[in-house]
């Protein structure tokens, strides 16, 4: 059961990070590899050559960004130069290319910007607002328990003394519990979940996380209905929103304050947190290859953002860059 749950919603963020070795058997004197990760997904959700190793079933789709420019990014390109081109990959999670779309759990978001000097800024996330761990060794600790043995079995015992053992796995655990199946990609909201800065053009620097928030609202099916739609339906649900509505993005940032973690993932900041829209995203087509061999790293980013020095963050980059280069390689 918690393997079967759990897999979907990790396996998102495959190529981000790990889990705490305060299991001995997981953990080495070098520390967990981005290669390390690539793996494990490869073991938890089997081979599929040619496609991405985490939220392998996707949809691409294109449109436009307009910046609203605030007194917390004075400066930004980013914000400065009107409409731009975006391209977007909304995903599944789980590394099969047939996930299940009825399944409750993960799902995916990747977003590149284009600037007119030809940089890009990168916005990748999911749909949970944690992260299972707050270091790749964690993350990587907790995908180690759920290893099939050699009949083919996993131990749950194992999970569980794991998750109580290490609090950094718990908060995801419990959205994974009772998570739901969303109506479409337009009706989801994604969490960057990871810590950045800007720095203004007077010096100051901003530290924020983002979310996106979609136009048409959050919704979400309970199991009855869900197992009622077609085996495939993400695709077409959403070219028909975009027939008949509207389909858009406000991504809004939210202000950090000192105490604020910016290395772990795995906590929340407080919601009282004032926010700002960074801008508008409004989505024209979808379908499509276009996004097939883009790789949506979270660090490439435009000029005064950077990242913070968050593990999983850093790892990510990595770990990206060698499923990238498998898959174009048809591996």
């Amino acid at each position: 059961m918690i393997h079967n749950y759990i897999i979907p919603s990790l396996t998102a963020f495959l190529l981000i990070a790990g889990a705490s070795a305060t299991s001995n058997a997981i953990a080495n004197d070098n520390g967990v590899q981005a290669a390390d990760f690539v793996k494990i997904f490869e073991k938890l959700g089997g081979e599929h050559p040619g496609y991405r190793k985490a939220h392998a079933k996707g949809l691409c789709v294109s449109g436009t960004f307009l910046p609203a420019p605030n007194k917390h990014f004075q400066g930004s390109a980013l914000l400065s130069n009107g409409e731009l081109p975006v391209s977007m990959r909304f995903s599944v999670g789980g590394s099969s290319p047939t996930s299940d779309e009825k399944a409750p759990g993960t799902r995916g978001m990747g977003m590149q910007i284009q600037l007119p000097n030809g940089s890009l800024h990168t916005f990748t996330g999911n749909n949970f607002p944690v992260f299972a761990g707050k270091d790749p060794e964690t993350f990587y600790g907790f995908l180690s328990t759920l290893l099939p043995d050699e009949n083919g079995k996993s131990d749950s015992a194992k999970t569980i003394a794991f998750i109580q053992q290490h609090p950094s796995v718990q908060a995801n655990v419990m959205w994974n519990q009772t998570a739901k199946t969303p109506v479409s990609f337009a009706n989801t909201e994604f969490f960057g979940i990871h810590t950045f800065y800007f720095e203004q053009s007077n010096g100051q620097k901003t530290k924020f996380r983002w979310n996106i928030k979609p136009s048409l609202g959050v919704k979400t099916m309970e199991k009855a209905e869900a197992a009622n739609k077609p085996t495939e339906f993400l695709a077409d649900t959403f070219a028909q929103q975009l027939k008949n509505e509207t389909v858009g993005f406000t991504i809004m940032a939210s202000l950090g304050e000192v105490e604020d973690s910016d290395i772990d993932p795995s906590q929340q900041w407080p919601s009282e947190r004032p926010q700002v829209a960074l801008g508008t995203v409004t989505v024209k087509t979808s379908g499509g290859d276009a996004c097939k061999n883009t790789n949506f790293d979270p660090n490439i980013m435009s000029a005064g953002f950077m990242p913070s020095a968050d593990p999983v963050l850093k790892i990510r980059s990595q770990a990206y860059a060698i499923s990238f280069g498998k898959r174009l390689s048809g591996q």
